[in-house]
């Protein structure tokens, strides 16, 4: 047995066949660590056992969610649904919350599916909520068909919790809202106006920019203009000042839509940035009620490759304003996908705000007549440059876009799109995949101070309910960027598209949204690394450090630093050098977790031994009896290497030893088990078996009321049936039967099929082992 003091567990590991086929299924040697893998995967479930999340489920089981909008001064998180909307608890989203019903109309019902829509389209689905202002939220729904309006009342933080649709105030919510639920579409609410990218017609095929509310006239962009957006779908929208003047200011709008430009595919898609001056009222007699400072370009995201030809991705599926001390200068952060049939896979890139005000200040894009090539744009250009705002920052001559000359506008209308095309930092993405293993639909960005710098996590939201939380890490020297998956989170226990995500870095709570529920999970949760200072160290989250005592989270100098002992190395994660001193101190603190299991002879066995971290490569060596030399063990076509451990395919008395499952991590090997393993002879098996029965028969007597073996000293049934074999399995069952006396379980044997006993041992031992699976389950694991 296992020396006193260590966690010594009596176990035999055999395989049922078809264990055994899901394990030949999953199998691999593990022959290098794979980056790829996320370095821990967390369920659903164990999400929940570690307090890090909590789920909340409409109550009308029919959420529909669309929208949401997280309210740090009102400390809540509002949601957008199918005729309703929650304010939920930023504490506890699944706690506290309020609800509003806002349907249609029977009438608008009526009305939507005579129009030919089906029952289930026509009801309101709420798509946009703003903060109006301090006490009242702005809201939208497609209203069947008919978009409507309103407002709705949540009162001052100081004042108890309001929550409440003011019906009266309802307004006309075309221009505002989409008609249909599943429309592209985007909208930001700025200095009480309404800036919305959106399909604006019944039928879905009129896409444009608008600007409403703020007691000035709607304006759009052009109807029917191809030239200004085609086939746009709507990602993300927010205005960026350009400077101190307000005058200034210009909202963006991201989409992609198909390209005008490409001259070699008609279908090509490519992803846009476009913007209009916030203070734009169209022309006097060109472009009346139209956007005059409507400018767009394209947003570059590939992968350089070999003689100059590049890897794009053209699909924006989400992009992330990550603010800055600076408010003119936020970083933008695309998430894209391919667009090609030949592989599946996505990119982040991420923009400075300077690049994309140079492709803006830079040359227009221009094309002579539809034979010509596009090109760069080297006529005269008429002032004030097309694309600029009335604002003293470019003169300050004209007080309104009505103001300029008729030339400015008629080339502001001819000229929408810019020549130069808006690269990323470092020119490539900072973030890779292609393996297909995750489609990718939303993301958001937290940037934390570690120890050696800043980094930006990114959290990133796919369609299967799993959100990955991931690092990126620059090499100046090799410019090569290195990515490493923290966390694969279930955020939803069923696999189903993540539509939202809001982050609150006050909180440090991500908030995610599903059509059929909304989670929250903390960003970080330190100590599930381990208690020791080299799995902190190991982890590279740079939430997180090791204080000296525990894996805690990392402050930065002067913020909460109760202790100065701090150990963190995001870049490289060299536990070697940073916890120099403490590894001897962990390894004889009895950390290493030991078995003692016993295998048998010619059968399966399985030494099971799974680290922590899936990106440590698992190393095995072998200690024999009477050596003390260690040695590494070598697989062969009977010894194999799973995922799950050492797996013997046909065990020998020679196999008999101590084992060693070593996890190797940025050059740190540290022993994470310890397996004695000991192998039973077969006929010694028998032996023992033998004078089992005949002690039971000496001692046999009529089955008490209440047996006198307690449930603690009985064999379980599932181990005895592993250490004697299947191949004995009739004879397990008369011996359970003696020992587990009751009712149910008699009535259990008294069930099976007669064909279970043979007078031919050969013919018992060869059915028993092809028809005992065919039993149901409960009868054979009971």
């Amino acid at each position: 047995m296992a020396a006193p003091g260590a966690r010594a567990v009596l176990k035999v590991v055999v395989l049922l066949p078809l264990l055994w086929a899901l394990f030949m299924q999953r199998f691999h040697a593990l022959s290098a660590a794979d980056a790829r893998q996320p370095r821990l995967r967390l369920s659903h479930k164990e999400l929940w056992d570690l307090n890090r999340t909590s789920v909340f489920h409409s109550p009308s089981r029919t959420l529909d969610l669309r929208v949401m909008l997280l309210d740090e001064y009102q400390e809540r998180l509002f949601v957008g649904g199918k005729e309703l909307v929650y304010s939920l608890s930023l504490d506890q989203v699944s706690d506290n919350y309020k609800e509003i019903h806002w349907p249609t109309t029977t009438q608008q019902a009526e009305d939507c599916k005579r129009k030919g829509k089906e029952t289930n389209e026509c009801a309101n689905f709420v798509r946009v909520l703003h903060h109006y202002n301090r006490t009242h939220l702005l809201a939208c729904g497609t209203g069947a068909f008919d978009p409507i309006c309103a407002f709705i009342r949540v009162g001052l933080r100081s004042e108890e919790k309001i929550f409440q649709l003011e019906a009266h105030k309802m307004e006309r919510g075309r221009g505002r809202c989409p008609f249909d639920r599943s429309s592209s579409f985007v909208s930001s609410f700025i200095g009480g106006e309404l800036f919305t990218g959106m399909y604006s017609d019944y039928w879905g095929r009129d896409a444009a920019i608008f600007r409403s509310m703020g007691g000035v006239p709607l304006i759009r962009t052009e109807h029917d203009d191809e030239r200004l957006l085609k086939e746009p779908k709507f990602v993300g929208s927010g205005m960026i000042p350009d400077n101190d003047d307000p005058d200034d200011n210009k909202v963006y709008f991201f989409f992609t839509e198909k390209a005008q430009e490409s001259d070699k595919d008609n279908n090509a898609i490519y992803a846009r940035v476009g913007r209009v001056c916030a203070n734009d009222v169209g022309g006097q007699r060109t472009l009346v009620n139209k956007w005059s400072s409507f400018l767009k370009s394209r947003l570059l995201c590939s992968v350089p490759g070999p003689n100059g030809i590049d890897t794009y991705f053209d699909e924006l599926e989400d992009v992330f304003l990550l603010p800055s001390r600076d408010s003119k200068n936020p970083e933008i952060f695309g998430l894209f996908t391919t667009t090609s049939n030949i592989f599946k896979g996505y990119a982040i890139c991420v923009y400075k705000m300077s690049s994309i005000r140079e492709s803006f200040n830079g040359p227009y894009a221009h094309k002579e007549g539809p034979e010509y090539h596009w090109s760069m744009y080297e006529g005269r250009i008429p002032y004030p440059r097309p694309g600029s705002c009335a604002s003293k920052v470019n003169g300050g001559h004209h007080a309104t876009t009505r103001d300029y000359p008729d030339e400015v506008l008629r080339f502001s209308r001819s000229h929408p799109l810019m020549y130069e095309p808006i690269k990323p930092i470092h020119r490539r993405p900072v973030l890779v995949k292609t393996d297909g293993r995750y489609n990718v639909k939303q993301i958001a960005v937290d940037r934390v101070e570690a120890e050696d710098g800043p980094y930006d996590v990114l959290f990133i939201g796919t369609d299967n309910g799993i959100v990955l939380k991931v690092i990126t890490i620059y090499n100046q020297q090799t410019e090569i960027m290195e990515e490493v998956i923290l966390e694969e989170l279930q955020v939803f226990k069923l696999p189903v598209p993540i539509i939202s995500m809001e982050i609150s870095m006050k909180r440090q709570q991500l908030y995610i949204g599903s059509e059929c529920a909304v989670a929250q999970v903390k960003l970080h949760q330190c100590h599930i690394y381990g208690s020791a200072c080299a799995d902190c160290c190991l982890a590279r989250d740079p939430y997180c450090a090791w204080d000296g005592v525990s894996c805690s989270r990392y402050y930065p100098s002067g913020v909460h630093t109760k202790r100065r002992f701090r150990r963190q190395d995001v870049r490289h994660g060299n536990a070697v050098q940073q916890c120099f001193g403490q590894l001897f101190n962990e390894e004889t603190q009895n950390k290493m977790e030991e078995q003692h299991v016993y295998g048998v002879e010619n059968n399966n066995t399985l030494l099971e031994c799974t680290p922590r971290s899936l990106q440590a490569k698992v190393l095995w060596f072998v200690q024999r009896a009477h050596d003390a030399r260690k040695e590494e063990v070598k697989t062969d076509e009977r010894l194999v290497k799973t995922d799950f451990g050492l797996l013997f395919l046909k065990l020998h008395r020679m196999d008999a030893g101590t084992y060693f499952c070593e996890a190797a991590e940025h050059n740190f090997v540290h022993t994470i088990r310890k397996i004695s393993l000991e192998v039973l002879e077969e006929e010694r098996l028998d032996e023992m078996f033998n004078k089992e029965e005949e002690d039971d028969a000496a001692h046999r007597m009529p089955c008490p009321v209440q047996s006198s073996i307690t449930q603690a000293s009985k064999p379980w049934y599932r181990d005895f049936l592993q250490l004697i074999g299947y191949n004995n399995f009739q004879r397990v069952e008369e011996y359970c039967e003696k020992v587990w006396c009751t009712d149910k379980k008699k009535k259990k044997l008294k069930m099976l099929p007669s064909k279970w006993k043979y007078a031919n041992p050969q013919e018992k031992k060869a059915r028993t082992r092809s028809e005992h699976y065919r039993m149901p389950r409960h009868t054979l694991f009971s």
